[in-house]
């Protein structure tokens, strides 16, 4: 995905720490591809991918003086990529603008339809999962999900604290995206549209 380091790269790098925009531009031309094609793998959308791609390079250029202490730039820009990933994907989930764009790309890619991500079979086995869990994390689940309360209402409601409600639904969150990626195959993005967008 990422191509090879040219033969310069220190130099460049180097070069970069002192403030020389060619430089830095020549990074740049040769890993951008790489970057905004493993994005667009996971996010699904090209414009969101090119969103990432220059939110990363603008933050390796704001802190290019760190750069030198970097022992190969290719594996760091992977796992900056990476992590910027997940994180667009985790705000994907409470932000229907994010969600909507992210989606509407990946049913495209995918051809899923509205139908199938509605089906009994999905829905059922994510409900199922539900009621295996212990009746507080249901419970918080269910008022947070189905009654769209905040961490605070629910955290009132039932007389716990805000970070105890947000620990169940992070916990529960969790039991239901490893079980539906293991057992149905599942990626996140459907996962977050069954539960966020099509629950009845």
């Amino acid at each position: 995905m990422f191509r090879d380091a040219p033969l310069n790269e220190k130099e460049l790098i180097c070069r970069m720490t002192e403030g020389d925009e060619k430089a830095f531009s020549l990074l740049y031309n040769h890993y951008c591809a790489g970057v905004h094609a493993f994005a667009l793998q996971w996010v699904h959308s090209a414009v969101i991918a090119e969103d990432i791609t220059q939110d990363i390079f603008l933050k390796i250029w704001e802190s290019r003086e760190r750069m030198p202490e970097i022992r190969s730039f290719k594996n760091y820009l992977f796992i900056v990529t990476r992590n910027h990933v997940l994180n667009t994907l985790k705000k994907a989930s409470s932000s229907k603008a994010v969600f909507s764009e992210i989606f509407h790309h990946y049913r495209q890619a995918q051809n899923i339809t509205e139908e199938s991500l509605q089906s009994k079979e999905y829905l059922h086995f994510i409900r199922s999962r539900l009621e295996a869990l212990p009746s507080r994390s249901r419970e918080v689940f269910q008022l947070c999900r189905e009654n769209t309360r905040s961490y605070e209402e629910v955290a009132r409601e039932l007389g716990i604290s805000r970070n105890a409600v947000k620990n169940r639904m992070v916990y529960t969150m969790k039991i239901l995206k490893d079980a539906a990626e293991k057992e149905m195959g599942l990626t996140l993005s459907v996962i977050i549209y069954i539960l966020f967008f099509s629950w009845k």
